[in-house]
């Protein structure tokens, strides 16, 4: 494998990236800001699902991936020859080790414990002998292994006010493991629902791994009332959400939103304030944990 290295200005991102996947036969093309780690790194941010603010950074390294050294010295020749491409320099070719990229990948998900007793552990390997209650649950496209922190603050929230729940809402699932967490600790009806069809399928395949019962759909499959609302998704769609999400609480019920930053708080209160009283319940690396209960 050899590695072609691009310096790129912001303008031509799009441009050299569909031409080294669609013309030059690249296996892969990675953009990273050329300036990161130095006074002129600029971040780029973006809602999911929303359009990023710009296409690229102000410098951009495009990093393509080919099989021989060959291809990739005929892409850049072949590149750096268009008209369009002035502004595009070479930076380097390199080869790229040979390794096994199963393990590599594997080596990075290690058992999350959630509480001393509640873990969760992808399927290459074994369950910690303190793990009583385990989700056996694998890196996929949707959103949800347990290792960032809301994800774990909404489990271990679940995990400390378990009861047989009757029905229970997982909104926006991705992997379902929300729902499977909340299945484990006595949840009898689960819907768990997510605007992306892959994250239903993953959630169903993910279910069926650790032995639960639930159904997953399209957010519509989310009919009536719940006693248990549970969505960890970000701040902007929270606020949009919230008179749906608030519809679907049952008197008495409990809701539970994560995806949220500290100095988010004051605005996820205001958009709920009509109808529950929102409170920070968790809070791990800058992330917090809302919840409410729905009077009667």
């Amino acid at each position: 494998m050899v590695e072609l290295l691009l310096l790129v200005p912001e303008d031509l991102v799009e441009s050299v990236s569909d031409a080294l996947m669609d013309e030059l036969e690249a296996l892969s093309v990675s953009v990273e800001d050329a300036d990161a780690d130095t006074a002129s790194e600029r971040a780029l941010f973006g809602e999911p699902g929303m359009p990023a603010p710009r296409g690229g950074w102000q410098r951009s390294i495009l990093k393509a991936l080919f099989n021989k050294e060959e291809s990739a010295t005929e892409a850049a020749t072949l590149l750096l020859a268009q008209d369009w491409a002035e502004g595009v320099h070479l930076q380097s070719l390199q080869a790229v080790p040979d390794e096994d990229w199963v393990r590599v990948t594997q080596s990075q998900f290690a058992p999350v414990a959630i509480t001393p007793t509640f873990w969760i552990v992808p399927t290459w390997h074994q369950p910690p002998a303190e793990a009583q209650k385990l989700i056996r649950l694998d890196p996929g496209l949707a959103f949800g292994t347990g290792t960032h922190p809301t994800t774990r603050m909404c489990l271990r929230w679940t995990a400390q006010h378990a009861q047989p729940w009757a029905r229970v809402l997982d909104y926006g699932c991705g992997s379902g493991i929300l729902a499977i967490g909340a299945a484990l600790h006595g949840a009898q009806h689960i819907d768990a629902v997510d605007i992306d069809p892959a994250a239903v399928e993953s959630t169903l395949a993910n279910a069926q791994a650790n032995r639960v019962q639930l159904k997953a759909g399209l957010p519509d499959a989310a009919q009536g009332q719940y006693e248990l609302v549970l969505a960890n998704i970000l701040a902007t769609p929270l606020k949009l959400l919230a008179p749906l999400l608030c519809g679907h609480v049952s008197a008495g019920g409990s809701l539970v939103l994560a995806g949220i930053l500290e100095r988010q708080a004051d605005e996820l209160t205001q958009a709920y304030a009509p109808w529950c009283e929102l409170a920070v319940s968790d809070s791990e690396d800058g992330w917090i944990l809302m919840t409410a209960r729905r009077t009667a």
